[in-house]
C-alpha cells in the first residue's frame, strides 16, 4: 500500500522532530515571483523566505515559475507546494519542510499567469535561478512584459535579483532588459531605471538533483510520500548588494543570515573561481575516469591534492576575498559530504556556458604575473577528452550542453588528429576569450597535458602532475 502523500492537509502528521511551517499560506498574495523552480532555489532562497514567514512577515510567499519543467510543477502542486529537505553535515542529519511556495506556474503553457503574478499588487521581488544559459532576449522580454503591466497599473517597482553564477549578474540582467527593449519601451525603461532595483548577488549551497534514495529517506523521516524531496548540506551563503526598492529589506535579510554588502564582487569571484571552477574540473575528471559523484573524486588523494593546488596556487593569488584559505578548506570538506551524491554529469552539464566564467580569468592573471597555470591547462585538456562522450572504461555518456554538436565535432578527431583538436577547441573565443585564444604558451601546455591524458589516462596524469609539483 502506498503511503499518504505530503500536503497541507497531511502536514500535521509530520513528526515533531521535522521543522515545518506553522503559518498558513496566503495563496493569493505571494510577495516573490521566482523564475527557475529547480532544486537549488527550493533548498536555498525558498528556505530563507520560509524563515521570514515563520517569523510572521507574510510578504515573502513565493509564486514559483517552472521555466521548462511542467512535470516538477505538477508534482509540487499535488503536494500544495510542500517538500522535505534533508540537511546533512558533520554533526548529523535534520529534516525540514519549507512552506514558502504558495503558487506555481509553467512558463511554456501559462505565460499570462506569470505576467499577472509579476503585476500583482502584493509582488515586491522577482528572483531568478535560470542558469548561465538562461539570460536570453526571451527572458528579458518576459520581464519587460511583466513590468509593463505594473507600470500601466500604476504599481510600485520591484527588486529584481539574479541569483545565477554570472559576475555582476544584476548589472548584466538590467543591461539585457535595455538591449531587448524597443523604442516603444522608452518610457517603461525610464520608469524601470528609477523605480526598480537590480542587486548583484552570490548564492552558495550544494544541492544535487533529486533522487529516489532521497525520496525513500524522506518517506522514512516524514511517514509520508514526498515526490519532491531534496538533499543539501548545512552550509549556505547568500551575499547580496545593498540595493533594494524597500531599504528595510536589508535588515530583514541580514537577520536571517544573508550577507548584505556593497562588496558582492569579492564573494562572487571567489565562488565562481574556487567552488565552481574546481567543481567543473572535478566533474570532468570524474566523468572521464568513470567516477559517479563529486565525493568519489575528492575522496581520491591525488584529485583532492589537485583541487587544493588549483585553488591555492592559481586562483587565490587574484582574489579579493581575504578569508580564501578558510573558504578553500571548507569547500574541500563540503565536496566530500557523503550524503550529497552530487553527480559529476549534472555538474558537467552546460560546461561551455560555465567555463568562460570560471577558468580564463585566473589563467590570464597567472600569465600576467609570469606564474604557472598548469592545473587549469590540465583541466582544459580533460574537457577536450570529455567531448569524446565515453569514459575510460568505454561507457558512453551524453553531452548535455547547448554547444554539444560543435564540441563533439571537435572532440571526435582526437584519435587521428589530437593536436588539431586542441587547436580547434582553444580557438573558440566564446569559451576562452580573445586574449587567451591568442596565447601560444597556453596552447602548448594544454596540448602537452592532452597528450598525457590520451596516452596515460586521467588518473595517471593527475598523479604525475602532483608528483612533479608544478607551481
Amino acid at each position: 500500500m502506498s503511503a499518504t502523500q505530503l500536503s497541507r492537509a497531511t502536514l500535521p502528521q509530520v513528526p515533531a522532530s521535522v521543522q515545518k511551517p506553522a503559518y498558513s499560506p496566503e495563496a493569493s498574495m505571494p510577495g516573490v515571483v521566482h523564475l527557475g523552480l529547480g532544486a537549488f532555489h527550493r533548498a536555498h532562497q525558498a528556505m530563507v523566505f520560509d524563515q521570514l514567514l515563520r517569523e510572521g512577515d507574510m510578504r515573502w510567499g513565493i509564486h514559483g515559475v517552472g521555466m521548462t519543467q511542467p512535470g516538477l510543477v505538477h508534482k509540487l502542486r499535488a503536494q500544495d507546494g510542500l517538500y522535505a529537505v534533508r540537511i546533512a553535515g558533520a554533526k548529523g542529519i535534520e529534516w525540514q519542510v519549507p512552506g514558502a511556495l504558495w503558487q506555481t506556474s509553467v512558463l511554456t503553457t501559462e505565460r499570462q499567469h506569470v505576467l499577472n503574478a509579476m503585476a500583482a499588487q502584493s509582488t515586491r521581488w522577482i528572483t531568478l535561478t535560470v542558469t548561465e544559459k538562461g539570460y536570453t532576449s526571451a527572458l528579458a522580454q518576459l520581464l519587460i512584459d511583466g513590468l509593463r503591466l505594473r507600470h500601466a497599473a500604476g504599481l510600485s517597482g520591484l527588486t529584481i535579483a539574479s541569483c545565477d553564477n554570472l559576475q555582476g549578474n544584476g548589472h548584466k540582467l538590467k543591461a539585457l532588459l535595455h538591449a531587448t527593449a524597443t523604442p516603444a519601451d522608452t518610457e517603461l525603461m525610464k520608469w524601470t531605471d528609477v523605480h526598480c532595483a537590480f542587486p548583484c548577488s552570490m548564492v552558495d549551497r550544494i544541492v544535487p538533483a533529486a533522487t529516489s534514495e532521497v525520496a525513500d529517506a524522506a518517506q522514512a523521516a516524514l511517514g509520508l510520500q514526498d515526490d519532491c524531496a531534496l538533499s543539501t548540506e548545512t552550509f549556505w551563503e547568500w551575499v547580496i548588494e545593498d540595493n533594494f526598492v524597500d531599504p528595510g529589506d536589508a535588515a530583514l535579510l541580514a537577520r536571517c543570515g544573508v550577507r548584505v554588502t556593497s562588496q558582492v564582487h569579492s564573494y562572487e569571484e571567489a565562488k565562481l573561481r574556487m567552488l565552481n571552477g574546481s567543481h567543473t574540473a572535478m566533474a570532468l575528471i570524474g566523468a572521464v575516469s568513470g567516477r559517479a559523484h563529486i565525493a568519489d573524486c575528492i575522496g581520491a588523494e591525488h584529485i583532492r591534492e589537485f583541487v587544493h593546488r588549483l585553488m591555492s596556487q592559481e586562483v587565490a593569488p587574484h582574489l579579493s576575498r581575504t578569508d580564501w584559505a578558510e573558504y578553500r578548506d571548507a569547500l574541500i570538506q563540503r565536496f566530500g559530504n557523503p550524503y550529497l551524491k552530487h553527480s559529476v554529469h549534472q555538474i558537467a552539464t552546460d560546461s561551455s556556458q560555465k567555463i568562460p566564467q570560471r577558468w580564463p580569468p585566473s589563467v590570464l592573471e597567472q600569465i600576467a604575473i609570469g606564474a604557472s597555470y598548469e592545473h587549469h591547462a590540465l583541466a582544459a585538456a580533460v574537457f577536450l577528452r570529455y567531448t569524446l562522450g565515453k569514459d575510460e572504461q568505454g561507457q558512453a555518456y551524453a553531452l548535455n550542453d547547448p554547444q554539444a554538436d560543435s564540441l563533439i565535432a571537435i572532440g571526435s578527431k582526437q584519435a587521428t588528429d589530437p593536436h588539431g583538436c586542441v587547436s580547434a577547441l582553444l580557438a573558440r573565443e566564446d569559451l576562452w576569450g580573445a586574449e587567451l585564444v591568442a596565447s601560444e604558451a597556453w596552447l602548448a601546455r594544454v596540448t602537452h597535458w592532452h597528450d598525457q591524458v590520451l596516452h596515460q589516462g586521467v588518473d595517471a596524469t593527475v598523479k604525475y602532475m602532483i608528483h612533479q609539483n608544478f607551481a
